[in-house]
């Protein structure tokens, strides 16, 4: 009896030896990972590298990714094009800068008057966004991985007070994707600038006004000190959506599992991203006007005029390019059928100063 429990206590010794951890299902996994934006802009640049983290936590190192700062591999606003072309294996991005390659992907980045962050991920997930997503991206060797959804940008940072929109008629702007060519609807004459070269342009007058990201992130870059107006709403971007872009031979190069988990801790990274940015923002709007900053609101009007003008510019791009047509009416068919949960139940957002009146 002794010999017996013996020779089990050694094949249970052998078959705990033999038989592989979870880590050694996995592919190893060692990829740079270079970002559009610096890692130390607060709940835009700084969810990636916590994905990296969560990546190696779980997959006990076999999955490492080191992101590296915009410019220090690649041009900031060129990781789809080194994506696609197999220069990296993969990148971190908003999904938008590519959209004179690919017009739909300025949908996925950010649609004007369109679904805001949760309603995005119930989209993508639930109603066909995912399915629209690879079959834009795929033709072009790319597949991107939604992982990261941030609050509506600020609608944008000006030298001067602008009252109606024929005040936007010939100020020189900096503005991204749809958004941009919206704002070139009311004569503005609207450029693309990465976000570190934005305070010496609005200091300097080389622009009247600027939109970029949250209200953290315009901190950050200093808004405030060279701009004496905000305004909101982020009509021009309700949600901002980053994607890891991974080469897609890459991507089928790899087991299932491999692929599940990168999955999942994008999943989580969606979760982290909107909450820490909504933990964030009122804060800073606080302080903003503390510090002097003049926080508008557009009037219905302008924001009606905004509207009329998206309506042009969507149906103008969904006629030029079909996958733009599709991707857009399957979102807005969402929309709609998402809007009388939304509106009835939902508070209004200004329900507290209803009832305060």
């Amino acid at each position: 009896m002794t010999r017996l429990m013996g020779t089990a206590a050694a094949v249970g010794a052998i078959a705990m030896m033999v038989t592989p951890s979870p880590a050694d299902a996995l592919d190893r996994v060692r990829w740079q990972i270079p970002m559009s934006f610096a890692s130390t802009l607060t709940a835009l640049g700084d969810t990636m590298p916590w994905v990296a983290d969560q990546l190696r936590a779980v997959s006990d190192g076999a999955i490492d990714l080191r992101v590296a700062e915009p410019g220090a591999l690649v041009p900031a606003l060129s990781i789809f094009e080194n994506v696609a072309d197999g220069n990296i294996d993969a990148g971190y991005s908003w999904m938008g800068y590519e959209w004179g390659t690919v017009p739909a992907a300025a949908l996925f980045g950010a649609t004007p008057f369109g679904l805001e962050s949760v309603e995005f991920l119930a989209w993508m997930t639930h109603h066909g966004g995912q399915e629209l997503l690879e079959e834009t991206f795929h033709p072009y060797n790319v597949h991107p991985i939604l992982c990261g959804t941030i609050s509506p940008e600020t609608a944008g940072w000006f030298r001067q007070e602008m009252n109606t929109v024929e005040d936007l008629q010939g100020l020189r702007f900096r503005a991204a994707g749809v958004g941009g060519e919206i704002f070139a609807e009311f004569g503005m004459s609207v450029t693309l600038l990465p976000g570190g070269e934005l305070y010496q342009a609005l200091e300097t007058g080389t622009l009247d006004g600027t939109e970029f990201s949250l209200p953290t992130v315009d901190e950050q870059l200093g808004f405030y000190q060279v701009a004496d107006y905000l305004y909101l709403p982020g009509w021009h971007q309700p949600s901002t959506n980053q994607y890891l872009y991974v080469n897609l031979d890459v991507w089928n190069g790899l087991n299932d599992q491999t692929r599940a988990i990168i999955e999942m801790t994008c999943m989580a990274g969606n979760a982290y991203a909107i909450a820490r940015a909504e933990a964030l923002q009122g804060a800073v709007i606080t302080s903003f006007e503390e510090r002097g900053t003049n926080v508008r609101t557009y009037s219905d009007e302008q924001i009606a005029a905004f509207y009329e003008a998206t309506q042009a510019v969507m149906a103008r791009n969904s006629e030029r390019d079909e996958m733009f047509g599709k991707v857009y009416a399957s979102m807005m068919e969402f929309q709609a059928e998402l809007r009388p949960w939304k509106e009835q139940g939902y508070l209004p957002r200004d329900w507290q100063s209803r009832i305060e009146d």
